[in-house]
């Protein structure tokens, strides 16, 4: 029997001016789930490209929570092909990947390497080597070169230095919001996913939870695309957030070089 992981989050916010809202916590591929939330209001699901779903709520004015529970079977998934419209979004500058203007920041080992893998793993290495994985280090503006210049950041900043440098190199790359078990401190995870021989695969240069139990929550070119509560018209004060992921079987060991699908 395959292996199952338990997914648990709630975070409260206040809203001062009511409005739209996006809430995007749901896993892929659940095969139970409940989003619940403690006011009464109807809400629409939106679905986007590569699994990324959100509920659009109308918020009232006031304090709010929200609770998600989700369960999953952990089955070996089969890689998602590269499409044309993947490599031509997937490639090109984004907010907080300007790809643009990095080619002096390449590492020189990416740029010899003789095949797309090996350039990944180039990338991989050299950003969980430069960076300091800091929590508390980054601010919600700072793109790929910010980090790069600072040389620390978390998660999310891990992840758009590596996009950044292998769209630099024309290797298709996207922005992944995961579950990671075995993360701590436990919270919302970011990674990447580089297009290697036609198929997605994820990467994460902090190497702080094994890629095989990773849950995808969304998908797109950046954070811009990915953030688990968007405002769309409302204003709110965010009240703070846990996050539980867990597997009922022993974590795997990641080495951080074998090829990995993100189901």
């Amino acid at each position: 029997m395959a292996p199952r992981a338990t997914v648990d989050v709630e975070f409260s916010i206040h809203v001062t001016e009511p409005g739209l809202a996006a809430i995007s916590v749901a896993a892929a591929h659940a095969d139970t789930e409940e989003l619940t939330v403690s006011w009464h209001g109807d809400s629409e699901l939106a679905e986007f490209d590569h699994g990324t779903r959100a509920e659009v709520f109308t918020l009232p004015k006031g304090e709010h929570r929200v609770t998600y529970h989700a369960e999953r079977a952990l089955a070996d998934p089969e890689p998602e092909p590269v499409t044309l419209a993947d490599v031509a979004v997937f490639t090109r500058p984004s907010r907080y990947c300007p790809s643009d203007r990095v080619a002096g920041l390449v590492p020189p080992a990416a740029i010899k390497a003789k095949d797309t893998k090996a350039k990944v793993d180039a990338i991989v290495r050299n950003v969980h080597e430069r960076l300091s994985y800091v929590v508390g280090s980054s601010r919600p503006t700072d793109d790929a070169i910010d980090t790069l210049l600072a040389g620390e950041g978390v998660c999310r900043d891990f992840a758009h230095v590596c996009v950044t440098l292998c769209r630099s190199l024309d290797i298709p790359a996207r922005y992944v919001g995961v579950y990671a078990p075995g993360l701590s401190p436990m919270d919302f995870h970011a990674v990447f996913e580089a297009a290697i021989d036609g198929h997605w695969y994820v990467f994460d240069a902090t190497r702080l939870a094994p890629r095989q139990t990773m849950l995808r929550i969304s998908t797109g070119r950046d954070a811009a695309d990915t953030s688990f509560l968007a405002t769309l018209g409302c204003e709110l004060d965010f009240l703070g957030s846990t996050v539980f992921a867990t597997t009922d079987a022993a974590l795997p060991v990641d080495d951080g070089t074998g090829l990995v699908v993100l189901s």
